[in-house]
């Protein structure tokens, strides 16, 4: 049996290797003009008929076509009838972690050990992987890598989906820290006699107050004498000093009630929570501590019999209208990041206009990651990371996306499924 497995896992590598990633575009050199296409440029502004000049990477202006009177430079893209979007961004993924779930070898995205706020992702994160490369020709071009495991997993990164390497990729290197929050309720341990049903958690208390101390700690180390190292406390600096994010995966309402105390009472300025399945119960305490959410895939299904049908869809519209800054999310998930453009769409039958869902993953997610200096919207100065789609790129039947640019990089957007697509259809075809 290991002799198979080690040939299956040979076989694998083989076949990544004679199926190539596309090779990353070169830097982009003097000017582009993008002419006709209608401009959504992510915080709610839609220019019908737009003229968006772009050099050396950069976004240099963004105009209405019918009003202006500049000429058109450098090479001229005419996307007259189409959409032009930032590029979609995708939090909480292990894109770049995790290659096929069932291949233990083509895992990194878990670290040995409980508490690893001085692990990076970053370093594990694989740009040729084709799970990345089939991101691209749904628009999503930036993505969260976040680690995951253990109460503290350790350090998440942003990344641009066209690169050689993780060097290349990283867009932000340490944007943040993430925190599994303990659960007041577990399963039973079926295996050791148990009742498989949910009872309340005699560790919550300890396990929060473990979480205390460990912070406590973090704080001691950092304002004392540093001479002997402690990686793990030195790591929370970002956290202390509220240059980093702590990233909460919680999701019940006494959890979430639980840790906004904890925020206050551990003087922790930028906490995200992650998931919040519940927080649609508890509003407006999230809106009066002013915390960002990350919701989990919105395209799942109920956790409980009771709940709404249509209560992922609709908890969007309850933090929106509480002012609270919402993204959406992947559930840590990897290959599904690509849909999230469907995610977005799908809010809209549950109140949201089509350019209130678009900020979910593009304005929003560049706030809370900490990269809307240069991603999020379509506006003069910031990087050149956008798309051009015949159709409402939300939409299933409209996403198909025609280019798309990083840094003013034209990229590629073929990928092994999209040869594939062709090669069979190719067969179909010859077979008429």
């Amino acid at each position: 049996m290991k002799t198979l497995n080690k040939l299956f896992i040979a076989l694998f590598f083989a076949t990544l290797s004679m199926q190539a990633q596309q090779t990353p575009a070169i830097a982009q050199t003097g000017e582009i003009t993008l002419t006709g296409a209608t401009a959504h440029i992510g915080n709610g502004e839609v220019i019908e008929k737009s003229l968006i000049f772009i050099k050396d990477g950069k976004i240099t202006g963004v105009y209405d076509a019918r009003t202006t009177k500049m000429p058109l430079r450098g090479e001229i893209i005419n996307v007259d009838g189409q959409h032009i979007y930032p590029g979609f961004i995708a939090p909480d993924t292990t894109l770049g972690l995790v290659e096929i779930s069932a291949v233990r070898a083509t895992e990194d995205q878990d670290e040995v050990g409980e508490y690893n706020p001085h692990i990076e992702a970053i370093v594990a994160y694989n740009a040729e992987s084709k799970v990345v490369e089939s991101m691209r020709p749904n628009g999503v071009l930036i993505a969260q890598a976040v680690p995951q495991g253990g109460t503290i997993s350790g350090q998440s990164s942003v990344v641009q989906l066209d690169a050689w390497n993780w060097e290349d990729a990283a867009v932000k290197r340490g944007d943040g820290i993430h925190l599994n929050w303990p659960n007041s309720y577990r399963r039973g341990r079926w295996w050791e006699g148990e009742d498989p049903g949910y009872s309340p958690n005699k560790d919550y208390k300890s396990d929060i107050t473990e979480i205390e101390n460990f912070i406590a700690q973090s704080k001691a180390f950092t304002s004392g004498d540093s001479s002997v190292k402690n990686l793990p406390y030195a790591a929370m600096q970002g956290i202390l000093d509220g240059t980093q994010n702590l990233y909460i995966h919680v999701d019940s309402e006494k959890e979430i009630l639980d840790v906004l105390k904890f925020k206050e009472a551990m003087n922790i300025e930028k906490v995200v929570l992650v998931g919040a399945y519940r927080g649609y119960k508890v509003v407006d305490a999230i809106a009066k501590a002013n915390v960002s959410v990350i919701l989990a895939r919105v395209h799942s299904l109920p956790d409980a019999e009771d709940d709404d049908y249509n209560i992922s869809f609709k908890m969007v519209k309850d933090l929106i209208d509480a002012k609270v800054t919402v993204a959406l999310g992947n559930s840590g998930e990897y290959w599904q990041s690509r849909n999230i453009p469907f995610y977005a769409g799908q809010t809209t039958a549950h109140g949201l206009s089509f350019e209130d869902a678009l900020q979910l993953i593009t304005k929003n997610p560049a706030t809370i990651l900490g990269v809307s200096d240069k991603l999020g919207t379509l506006e003069a100065g910031k990087d050149a990371t956008l798309i051009v789609s015949k159709g409402n790129a939300l939409e299933m039947s409209g996403n198909t996306i025609s280019h798309a640019f990083i840094n003013g990089r034209s990229i590629s957007l073929e990928s092994h499924q999209t040869e594939l697509y062709k090669r069979y259809m190719e067969k179909y075809e010859r077979a008429k």
